[in-house]
């Protein structure tokens, strides 16, 4: 009896002691995967650096203001390339934000329980589809149809708008915006679903108790109580939109030009460098390409460091209510 006594004093002692080195290994062992993420992040900022030195030190300030790009004369400018960023990732949010958040709305709110599990997976199979087949679809499907009726009904409508002016390509901003925001609804949907799905069933409850409407209960109550949740949905659609490649680069047109038609055809950074890189010379024009890729990151960048402002301050104005 002693014995066993003794056997299992041991084996305990044995196990406080595996389970104590654990316990301080676990937290050592975190904090390196920790700082292996932000190594990749400070390593890629360093290299792309070093690899754009060249068009920095030639172009300087010039780069973002002036609109040539020309491989022969070795003359580079990102200004047409930033436009078409930030046009074609516009079109897409005033299209995906309204239809991703009603979608949303109604799959948390008032879709029947037989419909929401079927229609919350088809949006999130949308998700998974490669940019590459929906760049397909768009090239044969959409841009045919953007071209006519929406751009010829645009132009003899709204043409008097410089927005609207110009013949009808299809390919050009608006088709690229239309695909990225094809592209991004089933992010901000499945995000702002979940955030959604976070709001306590009290919330909803204690307004229908003081005799509000189903629409009162989700604009006055659900809502407000996501919103920080919403916004971070609609960033990180806005983050997929402005560096998706494959997609845009088969319906935008890579016309590296400033315009004000939507109807033109135009060029992103990241179309621009998905193009141009391969045949790019070393020295000056793979710099530049370097350095246009260096933007893009500040802008992305940029973006979510607002997104974080917006939705710290919403946390804080709602603890403080």
């Amino acid at each position: 009896m002693v014995q066993a006594k003794v056997v299992q004093t041991g084996i305990l002692k044995r196990w406080r002691h595996w389970t104590g080195a654990g316990d301080k290994t676990f937290p050592k062992l975190t904090l390196v995967f920790a700082l292996v993420i932000v190594a990749l992040l400070v390593g890629t900022i360093i290299v792309l650096g070093i690899e754009a030195v060249p068009a920095i030190r030639k172009f300087g300030l010039s780069f973002f203001t002036s609109t040539n790009w020309n491989a022969v004369t070795e003359q580079f400018g990102a200004l047409p390339a930033i436009y078409g960023t930030l046009v074609s990732a516009l079109i897409a949010l005033i299209i995906a934000v309204p239809i991703s958040l009603g979608a949303a709305i109604f799959l948390v709110e008032l879709a029947p329980n037989w419909m929401r599990a079927p229609s919350s997976f088809l949006i999130e199979m949308l998700a998974s589809i490669p940019s590459v087949i929906i760049g397909l679809w768009g090239l044969f499907v959409l841009v045919p149809f953007i071209r006519s009726p929406i751009e010829s009904w645009l132009g003899g409508h709204l043409g008097f708008l410089p927005l609207f002016q110009g013949p009808p390509f299809g390919v050009g901003f608006l088709s690229a915006g239309v695909i990225l925001a094809i592209m991004i609804i089933p992010i901000i949907t499945a995000v702002s679903r979940d955030a959604m799905q976070a709001v306590p069933d009290t919330q909803r409850e204690a307004m229908l108790s003081l005799g509000a409407t189903r629409w009162e209960t989700i604009s006055k109550a659900v809502i407000p109580y996501c919103r920080s949740g919403l916004v971070g949905a609609v960033i990180l659609g806005l983050g997929r939109a402005l560096g998706e490649t494959m997609a845009v680069t088969m319906v935008i047109g890579n016309s590296y030009n400033l315009t004000d038609s939507l109807f033109s055809p135009g060029a992103t950074i990241a179309s621009k460098i998905a193009l141009e890189f391969s045949e790019a010379s070393p020295g000056v024009p793979v710099a530049a390409l370097v350095e246009l890729a260096l933007v893009l990151f500040a802008v992305t960048f940029i973006v979510n460091v607002v997104a974080r402002v917006l939705v710290w301050r919403m946390t804080a104005l709602k603890a403080g209510k």
